[in-house]
């Protein structure tokens, strides 16, 4: 426990003051930080972060991270994100006849859908932080208060209350109490936090969309639960003592940020 709690403050020393400056730093921040987690979820199944498959799936990513200011770089070459995705699949699966199928159709389909969970995410952390009127730093801090609350409460509430198992087969430790007491808890938290930060949308909606927020990061968590269990893994990786890896700190991130934006909360 000592050392979890001394790595989440020093994580937290550096991660906050980076998202709280934005700008080239924080994207900076968000490429290595999506860059570890992709490294993270190809390594479950074996796939070398140094091999052609592996290079493939990074520059795909960092393509796909690029902010929208910065999307004129691809236009001048006359491509969207879409086609560089689909150039990589076409790569992925040359690979597989080069390789005679000892890299499988399963392990192409693999690396690009690991390449999309990972970077969808991490794209809309950067286009919430980048957001045009200036907000987007209080809709990081909502995202993170509904993140943080929820883990909390669910912890807490399903360590002193817990009876009903939630998924044993993903996840034995959670309950269906802890699940519940997440989502009050994080009603709890986004309305506090609703009366100290300018988030200009209707409360009764903004509660409204937290359950959402809740539940579906709860369910990101099992996400990559299931992935774990699925490829025989504890922890993502070891680059956080005492937490894991980097994706396992932001599963749920990668599940809520984009429902911000589809909630149209952003």
């Amino acid at each position: 426990m000592k050392q979890r709690i001394i790595t989440g403050v020093l994580a937290a020393a550096l991660f906050i003051p980076v998202v709280w400056a934005g700008g080239l730093f924080f994207i900076a921040g968000i490429y290595f930080i999506a860059t570890v987690a992709l490294y993270e979820v190809l390594r479950m199944r074996s796939i070398q972060f140094r091999s052609i498959p592996g290079a493939i799936s990074m520059i795909t990513l960092w393509i796909f991270l690029l902010p929208n200011e910065y999307y004129e770089l691809l236009n001048q070459l006359n491509y969207s994100k879409i086609e560089t995705a689909l150039l990589s699949v076409l790569l992925l699966l040359v690979y597989t006849v080069l390789k005679k199928n000892r890299f499988t159709f399963d392990d192409a389909a693999f690396a690009v859908f690991a390449m999309l969970y990972v970077g969808i995410g991490f794209y809309y952390f950067i286009e919430t932080r980048n957001a045009e009127d200036g907000s987007g730093i209080f809709w990081v801090i909502y995202a993170l208060v509904i993140i943080w609350s929820t883990d909390s409460g669910a912890y807490f509430i399903g360590k002193s209350m817990g009876k009903k198992k939630l998924w044993p087969d993903i996840s034995p430790n959670k309950t269906v109490e802890g699940f519940i007491g997440g989502i009050i808890s994080a009603l709890v938290g986004v309305l506090i936090l609703y009366f100290l930060v300018p988030l200009d949308t209707a409360l009764w909606y903004l509660l409204l969309a937290s359950v959402v927020l809740s539940a579906f990061g709860q369910i990101g968590d099992l996400v990559e639960s299931a992935l774990k269990r699925h490829y025989g893994v504890k922890d993502s990786g070891n680059i956080l003592p005492g937490h894991g890896g980097l994706l396992d700190r932001f599963d749920s991130l990668l599940f809520v940020l984009p429902l911000m934006h589809i909630l149209q909360l952003i």
